[in-house]
């Protein structure tokens, strides 16, 4: 759980990057593709191509292409509609769709998975709520879309490598999922990206840079693994924790308006659901062993 609560920390500053430096001043495709580009040039080094089963490969561009690729389209273009607070907020559904979608993939019920996310979404609706303005509800799909990619991706690679017999180590299998990425991303930067936005300064450079390589590349890998060590339960309030993160940083370093009581008594209730999802845990392999 630390390497989740980690990558907390480090994208919490992510949201704000984007909503202040690049948002409607940099391409949203182009923002993307650098990304995507960067973490895969990380990552190509340690990549093992023919001993990799093409099978695993494949099924890991394909996360990528959905958990990086399609959601980031989503991500960035949510931008131009939301506010960063607004953004965050709206991401308080994927822990619902992480479990839903863990439910539906597995033929089963876990209610407890359920209840916890629906405890730390409340947690999360209660830091922020503005009212409805023009684009709200253009931006609320963006972000909607983007959460399902993420959530879906999460789930998808924390199974896949469960159920995987390759005996070769996470990091030299990553680089698929960028690849995966990249061959969604490139087509659709070529088609819709405006290449008149292209970034102007030094600070929106080291920002592109900052997110392709840290952000994206040491990112997600550390995400993702980290998901492989956690269940479903505790993965999906871990998603709700960036939005007090991600908050917090706005509000300290960019001097955004917020509610601190709200913050605090929201992300109070974020931590709640964590640990009563652990106890829901407990509770189900208490009740397994008293079976056997």
């Amino acid at each position: 759980m630390w390497i989740l609560l980690a990558m907390t920390g480090l994208w919490a500053f992510s949201f704000s990057l984007i909503g202040v430096y690049l948002a409607g001043q940099v391409d949203s495709w182009f923002s993307v593709l650098m990304r995507v580009t960067l973490a895969m040039l990380v990552f190509l080094p340690f990549m093992k191509f023919r001993q990799t089963p093409r099978p695993l490969a494949i099924k890991l561009m394909l996360i990528g292409a959905c958990q990086l690729g399609i959601m980031y389209g989503f991500y960035y273009q949510s931008f131009l509609h939301l506010s960063v607070p607004e953004v965050l907020l709206f991401t308080v559904m994927t822990p619902i769709y992480i479990a839903l979608i863990n439910d539906i993939l597995e033929k089963r019920f876990h209610p407890g998975y359920i209840v916890s996310a629906i405890i730390a979404v409340l947690g999360a609706v209660g830091i922020r709520y503005q009212g409805i303005d023009e684009g709200f509800i253009q931006g609320f799909l963006l972000v909607q879309g983007a959460n399902l990619c993420f959530g879906l991706g999460q789930v998808c690679y924390k199974r896949l490598m469960a159920n995987q017999t390759s005996e070769l180590p996470q990091l030299t299998l990553f680089g698929w999922f960028f690849i995966g990425a990249f061959l969604v991303v490139l087509p659709c930067f070529a088609l819709l990206g405006n290449t008149e936005k292209l970034p102007t300064t030094t600070l929106q450079w080291s920002i592109l840079v900052y997110l392709g390589v840290i952000a994206s590349g040491f990112g997600y890998f550390a995400w993702n693994k980290g998901a492989t060590l956690v269940n479903v339960g505790a993965l999906a309030v871990a998603n709700n924790l960036l939005i007090p993160a991600g908050i917090l940083v706005n509000v300290l370093f960019w001097n955004r308006d917020a509610d601190i009581i709200r913050l605090a008594f929201g992300g109070g209730i974020i931590i709640f659901a964590l640990y009563l999802n652990e106890w829901f845990v407990k509770q189900k392999d208490r009740a397994q062993l008293a079976v056997s």
